[in-house]
């Protein structure tokens, strides 16, 4: 249907807004009574952008940034979802553009835009490069940068390149009229006035697209009849021979490729998804990309605004724009036939979405484990030595992580588990230096499980950096008396959905105790600890089975060695319940390195990413130094030594 030039290097370029959402949490209050939000990439050409990426579409983005977090942060969100930044201009003068979101009720969503002479408004059309346009089969501009000057300057530029080089023309219409000038300042949730300066403008550049996206109320200001929305077609078909995709809401859309029929109704149309409305606000974009997805995939017109408006119908049922898109694993699942009806209701859509979008990828995972708390507390008072040298003792360990990151080329590969207890300094140090960091939430010894330090884990997890893995360690016995296992596996719950909800990973550490239990006791210092009655494989894998069955999916698995054999069941198992899995590492129990080695080379199952070693590190080593009998330097190199050791053990197993 859309006839786009092949063998570009890009499938769509996208020019227009690049801002930053800022989502009120409380959903029902007026925007003045919102007291918190949360933060996503914004903006309709960004978040077209964004979801084109992640439908798989070799998308760009040509816009503008401030010289500041804010810029830099939008520019890493679009790179992580694989969208090209390369022509991102950068603003040493002027701020990234701000919107401020709420969510009163299902028909009233507030918006306030902090776009005063904002860095997006001032893409330079001298910077517009005519190659990059000239490598991308499509370009699509939304109507704001048509809104002023400067805007509609590079617009025209990108427009004549793309012209003169075959690429396909699209216009969003994308009308705002606050970003035109037409409203108080406080109006951004305004969809349509009636303005004829705004029509002459838009249909002065009509005639240079191929294909027109818009609203009923988008395409009544183009066409200048306001409240009649086939005159206004018929008077854009004037001025431009594109094709015209309406957005009809619920009802879905219609094409128009030629004459304007006499009814809507005759024009071919997509029927829409029934879903519940949660949040309307970037649905457009979402049915955007999904549409470009389609089309640029050469789909005719029904399969992609089959997929416009699947995309446009999961967004509206999520908090947030970008980060709301959904992914190409989330739509098979959506048109599989087996989906829940409400996209709330629906945990494997939910599942999916978190597991299936761009995330960093761990192929190997060696990380010193130093959160312990109880055991560094106990060695400590053995020593004589006071409990305020134990952060500093932190410090030094990441240290020798850090030595050891450079002396075996880690990056990419190398991790720590810290507390926030005694190492809170060397946890934000290891936070945001692209590590993978985990960070335990169980009360040392617990049994049943509980939290260290709150009572309420949801509310404790809002302020921890996102990139920290929730680590737990639980020791659970399939075969524990029923009152035990039922509050561990409350606890467990109550956990899994924390972290569902505040978009941290969990890393899920399995102990099963010696024995099980008939009834609640307290394990102190069972992190790590080995037992006087080997465990038996079996034990895990149940207790594994047992987790999966109640719905938790835990992106890691933290393990104590097994046979071969059992590598092999539980990969099995994994891949039957979790394909997306994270992947499993293995836990020290303070063992010689010797066996932990004789570990490594059983577990050759690919599901086994690494290992997670404590004391077996850092033991003798600490105790030494908190006598004083060793130094920071010596420190230092005996836990980096010991922990290159295993590194090196550890690359072994895997080549050999």
């Amino acid at each position: 249907m859309l006839c786009t030039p092949a063998g570009r290097r890009f499938d769509i370029a996208c020019l227009g807004r690049l801002a930053v959402d800022l989502y009120a949490q409380q959903v029902g209050a007026r925007l003045e009574d919102v007291s918190s939000f949360a933060k996503y990439l914004g903006g309709s050409s960004a978040n077209i952008a964004f979801g084109c990426a992640r439908l798989g579409l070799r998308a760009a983005m040509v816009s503008r940034v401030g010289d500041e977090q804010m810029g830099r942060y939008l520019i890493e969100t679009l790179q992580r979802e694989g969208c090209d930044t390369s022509q991102v201009q950068v603003d040493a003068e002027r701020l990234t553009g701000l919107v401020l979101l709420g969510l009163k009720d299902r028909d009233t969503f507030p918006l306030l835009f902090v776009r005063e002479n904002c860095a997006d408004m001032a893409v330079e059309a001298s910077r517009i490069d005519e190659r990059f346009i000239a490598g991308c089969r499509a370009l699509l501009i939304t109507g704001t940068h048509l809104s002023t000057p400067a805007v509609r300057a590079a617009s025209l530029a990108a427009l004549g390149f793309a012209a003169q080089h075959g690429t396909t023309r699209v216009l969003d219409i994308d009308y705002r009229p606050v970003l035109w000038g037409l409203t108080k300042r406080g109006e951004g949730a305004n969809r349509f006035v009636a303005d004829a300066a705004v029509t002459e403008r838009l249909q002065a550049v009509l005639p240079q697209f191929d294909l027109l996206i818009g609203t009923e109320e988008e395409f009544c200001i183009a066409g200048g009849v306001a409240g009649d929305l086939l005159a206004s077609l018929r008077r854009v078909r004037e001025v431009s021979a594109a094709a015209m995709v309406v957005k009809l809401g619920a009802k879905g859309c219609c094409f128009i490729d030629g004459a304007v029929p006499a009814r809507l109704e005759d024009a071919p149309t997509a029927v829409g998804e029934r879903i519940e409305v949660f949040n309307v606000l970037g649905a457009g974009d979402a049915f955007a990309a999904g549409l470009m997805k389609g089309l640029l995939d050469g789909l005719d017109f029904h399969a992609s605004a089959r997929i416009a408006n699947a995309c446009g119908a999961i967004v509206v049922s999520r908090h947030a724009c970008a980060p709301a898109m959904p992914t190409p694993p989330e739509l098979d699942h959506w048109f599989s036939g087996a989906r829940q009806p409400s996209v709330d209701a629906d945990p494997l859509l939910a599942h999916l979405h978190r597991v299936t979008a761009s995330r960093p990828a761990w192929p190997e995972l060696n990380v010193m484990a130093f959160d312990h708390r109880s055991q560094f507390e106990a060695m400590a008072r053995e020593s004589g030595a006071p409990l305020s040298k134990l952060p500093l003792l932190k410090s030094l360990l990441l240290r020798a992580a850090e030595q050891v990151e450079t002396q075996h080329a880690l990056q990419g590969r190398i991790g720590v588990l810290i507390d926030g207890r005694w190492g809170s300094d060397a946890l934000c140090a290891a936070t945001g230096r692209g590590w993978w960091v985990g960070r335990p939430v169980e009360q040392p010894g617990s049994r049943p499980l509980a939290f260290d330090g709150t009572r309420s884990i949801g509310t404790t997890l809002v302020e921890w950096p996102r990139e920290q893995v929730v680590k737990c360690l639980v020791a659970y016995h399939p075969d524990d008396e029923a009152t035990l296992r039922v509050a561990q596996e409350e606890r467990l719950l109550e956990l899994w959905q924390a972290t569902r909800a505040s978009g941290h990973e969990l890393l899920l550490e399995v102990i099963p105790p010696a024995a099980p239990s008939v009834r609640p006791e307290s394990v102190e210092g069972l992190a790590g600890a080995s037992t006087g009655r080997a465990r038996t494989d079996s034990e895990v894998l149940r207790a594994l089975e047992r987790f999966y069955n109640l719905g938790i999916r835990p992106e890691w698995w933290k393990l104590a060695p097994m046979q071969a054999a059992s590598w092999e069941t539980l990969g099995a198992l994994i891949a039957e319940r979790d394909p997306y899995c994270r992947g499993v590492v293995l836990l020290g129990l303070a063992q010689p390195i010797e066996r932990l080695i004789e570990g490594f080379a059983a577990a050759r199952q690919p599901i086994v990413r690494g290992f997670m070693v404590g004391r077996t590190i850092w033991g003798d080593a600490s105790r030494e130094w908190l006598t004083g009998a060793m130094d920071d330097a010596a420190l230092i190199d005996r836990v980096a030594s010991r922990f290159g050791h295993l590194v090196e053990a550890w690359r072994r197993t895997r080549s050999d």
